[in-house]
This record gives structure tokens, sequence and C-alpha cells, in this order.
């Protein structure tokens, strides 16, 4: 392996695939030399736009090359696992896109499969280390808002009805309001009130077997409640809040914001400019490879236990609002 840079391949070649692409140019600690699809057509035309050396028309192919260090997992949900473990089971690092599985049993299997293995298995949940996320972790910590004692995330968009065929729709490809942006809004939600939670409701409403939009409401054993909602075919606006004794934090962008309000029951106002390396991906990317060149199999920051503890929370989200996955028997 090399001991300056890791050699990361891509598997697929959708939006988020793009961004990663886009964001690795700016990573020190890494580079992108490769790249899978299931066709050569989409391989060979990903590689041109990125200038990648090395194009691959199948997954299994890139697998068993010596060509890549690593791997990161850019396929729909559904694929999540068979992709990584693929992977894994040749001794590639993974750093698979969020959700990272379709259900907690896939989550678990997935870390067997790379404690077998003894590579690094991380999931992609990028939001939790760009600046935003730290400073406001900072100011929690420091007391400036007192006692947290809720937050709100909203996370909702619209798809063109030309798009119908995309695998948010599709039941079977793991689709659905709640594991493609909801993550975001119970990642946030665990990131500032910690993970003592009481109960869980959740209303959604379903469209084409999957959740369009979903409202769930936390509450902590301390009292605290968060309420976070998600949806597919409804626009809101994507801010948040987090909400203390002394005060409240106004988030544009809530779970990876470049702007942060502090407004304090004092009078007190305050403008924090956190933005971004790039497009937000890098800063993920630059601490997974620091995780696998210090010969780490686990993130100290994107834990093995914090992405189960979400995981185990979608399920039963899913339970309550009943949506269920071919995946779930």
């Amino acid at each position: 392996m090399s001991t300056q840079k890791i050699r990361f391949g891509i598997v697929g070649t959708g939006t988020i695939a793009h961004r990663f692409a886009e964001a690795i140019k700016n990573v020190s600690n890494a580079e992108l030399v490769a790249v899978a699809s299931r066709t050569k057509e989409n391989a060979e035309k990903f590689g041109d736009e990125f200038n990648i050396p090395v194009r691959f028309d199948s997954y299994e192919k890139m697998a068993q090359s010596d060509k890549i260090d690593a791997a990161y997992i850019a396929v729909p949900h559904s694929l999540h696992i068979e992709c990584s473990c693929l992977m894994m089971n040749s001794k590639k690092h993974v750093l698979c896109e969020k959700p990272m599985a379709l259900n907690l049993r896939e989550a678990k299997e997935m870390f067997s499969c790379a404690e077998k293995n003894n590579v690094l298995l991380m999931e992609a949940m990028w939001a939790r280390l760009v600046p935003g996320t730290i400073k406001m972790l900072e100011i929690i910590e420091n007391g400036v808002l007192g006692d947290i004692l809720g937050v709100e995330g909203k996370f909702c968009y619209t798809m063109d009805e030309d798009e119908m065929d995309h695998h948010v729709f599709k039941n079977e490809n793991g689709g659905g309001s709640l594991l493609d942006v909801g993550v975001y809004g119970l990642n946030f939600a665990s990131w500032y009130l910690g993970k003592d939670v009481a109960e869980i409701n959740a209303q959604a409403d379903i469209f084409n077997g999957v959740d369009s939009h979903t409202c769930a409401l936390l509450k902590y054993k301390n009292g605290a409640i968060a309420d976070l909602s998600s949806a597919i075919l409804l626009r809101k606006p994507n801010e948040g809040y987090v909400y203390g004794s002394k005060g409240y934090a106004h988030l544009q962008r809530f779970y990876a914001p470049q702007q942060i309000e502090i407004c304090l029951n004092n009078g007190g106002r305050q403008n924090i400019s956190v933005p971004y390396a790039g497009n937000g991906f890098e800063e993920q990317i630059t601490h997974f490879c620091e995780c696998v060149l210090l010969g780490l199999k686990e993130s100290p920051v994107v834990t093995h236990g914090q992405t189960c503890f979400i995981t185990e929370q979608m399920d039963e989200i899913r339970k309550i609002i009943g949506v269920k996955y071919p995946q779930d028997n």
C-alpha cells in the first residue's frame, strides 16, 4: 500500500460519485485511480470526465485489482452490502455512502465482514466531519447555549415527474425519504442531544411503497425533544435549530452548516462563518485516509456504534410508518 496516498476506486458513476470525484482532487492523502461500472460505456465516460487511468466494466474486476487500496461505494442503498463486502473480501478498505445499510442486520453483517478481513469500513457521513458540525459541538461543549433541550431539522426536496424511475421511489431499492435524507436528521439529533432516547413517534405519507414525507418526534430521557422531517416530493427549507436554556442556534443546511447564527436570550447575537474546504466531501475523504494510514479499523468519529444506532432508529421508524423492504425478511 502507498505510504502517502490512499489509491481510491469509485464503485458507481451517478451524482454522488461525481461529487466524490470532484472533492478528491483537493485531498492531499488520496488519489482517484479507478472507476467501476456495470457497463464499459459508463466507466469510460466517467473516466474521461475525471481523467481516471483505470476503468472497469464490472465491480468484481475492481475488487480483484491491485491498483486500489480503498473503494468508495456510490451505488443505490440496496447494493451497498453486496458491493462493500465484495471489496472487503478482496482486502480493500471501504468508504460506503450513507445510509450504509438498509437495516441493522445488514449493518452488522458489513462490520463483521470488515473485521474478518481486517479492513476499515466507514459510513460516508460527511456532514459529521465538516467545520460547521465541529464548530457546533464546540459551541455546545463551551456552554454557550446552556443545556440543549431541543433540535429541529428539515431535509425535504421534490423530485421532478420525469424522475419517477429513480431508485428513491423503489421499495426494493430501499427507497423513501427516511433512508435517503432522514438519516441526516437522525444523525443531527444524536450529535447534539446524545443517545438517551426514551420514545420515538412518527407519521408518514406513503407513495409507491416508500415514505415520500416523514415526520419523526424523538423524546429524550432528560426531556429534550427532536423534531425531524424528510421528504422527496415536498420542498421545505433545509434549515435547522439547536435550542438551549440560554438561547438557540439557527443553521442553514442544518446537517452541514456553513453559517451559524447564535441568538441568546440576553440579546446577544453572533454570526459565524464555517465554510467547507470544497464541496463538503473533502474532510471525510481526508479523515478516512488518515484512519487507513494509521492502521485503524474503525473511525473514532464516525463509529460503527453510531452507524448501528442510527440504522436501528430507522428500522424502528419504518415499523411505525409501515414501510417494509424485501431485505428485512
